[in-house]
Order: structure tokens, then sequence, then C-alpha cells
């Protein structure tokens, strides 16, 4: 792993619902959210895919009935600490969200 934190996320539902019922929830809710990425279904979020970006990428998986399993990457020395304060102070201040976040935040 070069840097990045993958987070595996357990959940219990209380309801059996389908599986495309809840893709298509997290696609609905982060549809508008440029830094959250939800990838297509059966897919895996690798750590490099975010390495210096302000980007957030989620995948879901339903193991079991009553189950869900939240994949989340992120550069958490970008997205984590110094992309998250620029990105706060773009909206207190009224700039464009992605003011100074569109570039990768590495060196050479």
């Amino acid at each position: 792993m070069i840097r990045g934190m993958l987070s595996t996320i357990y959940v219990d539902l209380t309801d059996t619902g389908d599986a495309a019922d809840l893709q298509s929830l997290y696609e609905q809710f982060y549809a508008n959210e440029q830094f959250v990425d939800v990838m297509p279904a059966s897919s895996s979020p690798e750590t490099r895919s975010v390495r210096g970006a302000n980007q957030l990428r989620i995948a879901l998986y339903k193991p079991q009935p009553k189950k869900l399993v939240v994949l989340s990457v992120q550069d958490n020395l970008v997205k984590g600490a110094a992309g998250q304060a620029v990105q706060n102070m773009n909206l207190m201040f009224g700039f464009s969200e992605n003011a100074g976040l569109a570039g990768i935040g590495l060196l050479p």
C-alpha cells in the first residue's frame, strides 16, 4: 500500500432489502458530491486510486441477507486532514467547494 486508508465497515440491516436498492440509494445520495465516488456494484476501491486526491471512494457488498459491508478508501493526508480543511474553508467563505483541490497534492 502506497499511502492512504482503507476502511471496512460492517452494518447489521433491519430489512433484507435488495443489494441493488442499497447501491442505488448510495448513488443517489452522493450524486452531487464531487469528492465522493460510489463505485459500480461488485468493484473494489484501491488506495492508490485516491493517492494525493481529496476523493473518497465507496463500494458496497451484501454478503448475507441482513449484512452490508461498506469499503471506503481515502488519502488520509489529503482528504483526512489538509484537503478537508481547505474544502471546509471554501464552504465557509463562499468559494467554489473544489477551489485549490483540483490538482494532485504531491511533490514529484
